[in-house]
């Protein structure tokens, strides 16, 4: 006997064997029920969701001798002649092969004769939006006003091409997309039952993969299968087939590329490319790994939505600290464009290659992405105390600025910012050493923390400084008064005193006020306990 594939041989018998449609199948259950069935229906969505599987079940449905609970039995002799496709009650036609006006007046003359057995003629017309303007004309009339016993069902993967005439005579049914758990669980069941051994992180890669369609996954798990046939399915062997790569390998291409290390990056890629890894299934996956990334980064809960093992998770909590969610952005816009660009390309590695460099050294391109995340590289090697001028350089800086020369850091005040020409020496403060220590804190961190507050934020906080506001209290002073009117909202320092409280475990509050006029901000604040050490340690009695 000939094999049959997996999705034939499993394909839905009655309603309870629908997976991931049960909006739909309750609803034709209660139409088959209550009497209440309709003449003309549409089916539609993306392959593989059961849309011709659930209209060959109500076919069944409404003609079966003894239905159970809108069901059919599939033990009568109509359920047994549908499903062998030995009735004439059912009619299955392919509108991409049968098209035309002809076709659909055959069509018209078949429904005049009632069926010999049975209650209904039940018509499945598969991707329907292949009929040619004229069938659709053709078809107008039969579908409004067709006989009591005829029933049309409509199915088409691409509903946007249906004419708004038809649409409006038919019950529209939206299959969604198979969600991931529900595929593996289903992958699961069916390799229990055909005896086939595989690791449950197998199928749940193969039910990703499929990207919603069941029919997809059962012809991945075929595939897999056959491949290791008579032995255990492992996550590793369902790679090796699919020509996918681990989630490994993308961390290390992100580090690479987050660290600027175009050549570790190409080197990666080469030894992808020896071990025959398909190239547009590896971006394609690279770009669902950063998708994960900038969930995790910027959503709450998120772990809710990733459906990945507690390894990779943990994985993903590390390398958030990697990049900032601009950054990220920009990764999966790059490489979403590449993966379009791949499927008719006759050099894919080339092309591969050109996105990792792009992503690894953004300053060879002269978009406003890649000079956005520049100029973040900048700021974080200020914040971080790096030069990006030589001391020679600082020291011809500064002396223009009127500033002491010869100094690698004259010119700057306590957070980074150049001090006004002409200003005269730091004025020194004393404030209580808890007050110090709080502000310590934040004008160590002042860069980040604006950073990844993030949107309207970052812009207006850049030339902001932090003073003592008194007791668990902070000021931050603005020198424009556009900046002023965003930093001053109370949402916006909810939003800051938030995220101290969470990252820090502090009670700081913020005020804000304008800087005046000729004011000098590099103020030196020391505690009052210094002060006192520092007098009682250089004081001199005389004799």
């Amino acid at each position: 006997m000939s094999y049959t594939a997996l999705y034939r041989k499993w394909r839905p018998a009655s309603f309870r064997d629908v997976k991931g449609q049960d909006h739909i199948v309750q609803t034709l259950k209660n139409q088959i029920s209550a009497g209440r069935i309709g003449h003309a229906y549409l089916f539609c969505g993306t392959r593989g969701t059961g849309k011709t599987s659930i209209a060959k079940i109500f076919a069944r449905a409404v003609n079966c001798e003894n239905p159970q609970d809108g069901s059919p039995c599939n033990e009568c002799g109509i359920c047994r002649g549908i499903a062998s496709g030995s009735s004439m009650n059912v009619v299955e036609i392919d509108a991409a092969s049968n098209n035309g006006v002809e076709n659909i007046r055959e069509i018209r003359e078949q429904v005049q004769y009632p069926p010999t057995e049975g209650k209904y003629r039940v018509y499945i017309i598969d991707e329907v939006h292949m009929l040619s303007t004229g069938a659709f004309n053709a078809l107008l009339k039969t579908l409004e006003e067709p006989p009591s016993y005829v029933i049309f069902i409509l199915a088409t993967t691409e509903v946007n091409k249906i004419p708004i005439t038809v649409l409006s005579r038919c019950q529209r049914y939206d299959f969604k997309r198979i969600g991931i758990e529900t595929v593996s669980s289903r992958l699961k069941e069916l390799t229990t039952a055909e005896g086939i051994p595989a690791e449950d992180r197998a199928l749940a890669y193969i039910a990703r993969a499929a990207d919603g369609s069941m029919r997809d996954a059962l012809s991945l798990l075929d595939q897999c299968v056959a491949f290791h046939y008579g032995s255990l399915l492992t996550y590793d062997n369902v790679l090796e087939v699919l020509g996918a790569a681990d989630s490994t390998v993308f961390s290390g291409l992100l580090r690479g590329v987050a660290a600027g290390q175009a050549r570790e990056c190409i080197r990666k890629l080469e030894e992808l490319v020896n071990q025959g890894r398909e190239l547009g299934q590896m971006v394609t996956d690279f770009i669902w790994y950063l998708r994960n990334l900038l969930l995790l980064k910027t959503a709450e809960d998120a772990e809710d939505m990733l459906e990945i093992s507690e390894d990779n998770l943990k994985l993903l909590r590390e390398e958030t600290e990697l990049v900032d969610g601009d950054t990220l952005m920009r990764y999966i816009r790059v490489l979403s464009e590449l993966s379009g660009q791949l499927r008719y390309a006759p050099q894919k590695r080339v092309l591969v290659e050109m996105a990792l460099i792009r992503l690894a050294k953004p300053q060879m391109e002269q978009n406003m992405d890649a000079v956005i995340q520049r100029l973040d590289a900048l700021e974080e090697r200020l914040e971080a105390g790096e030069g990006v001028l030589s001391p020679e350089q600082w020291s011809g800086l500064a002396a223009r600025l009127g500033s002491v020369p010869g100094s690698a850091d004259a010119g700057r005040d306590p957070q980074g910012a150049l001090a006004e020409p002409g200003a005269g020496g730091p004025r020194q403060v004393t404030i209580p050493k808890a007050q110090l220590e709080d502000l310590e804190l934040i004008r160590r961190d002042w860069g980040r923390i604006v950073r990844e507050l993030g949107g309207s934020i970052r812009p207006s906080f850049r030339d902001t400084v932090v003073e003592p506001g008194g007791e668990g209290c902070l000021c931050i002073v603005f020198s424009g008064e556009d900046s002023y009117a965003i930093g001053s909202r109370p949402t916006v320092l909810g939003s800051l005193e938030d995220y101290v409280r969470e990252h820090y475990g502090k009670e700081i509050y913020f005020k804000v006020r304008r800087k005046e006029a000729g004011e000098s901000m590099n103020t030196i604040y020391v505690s009052d306990e210094e002060l006192k050490s520092a007098i009682h340690m250089d004081i001199q009695v005389d004799d």
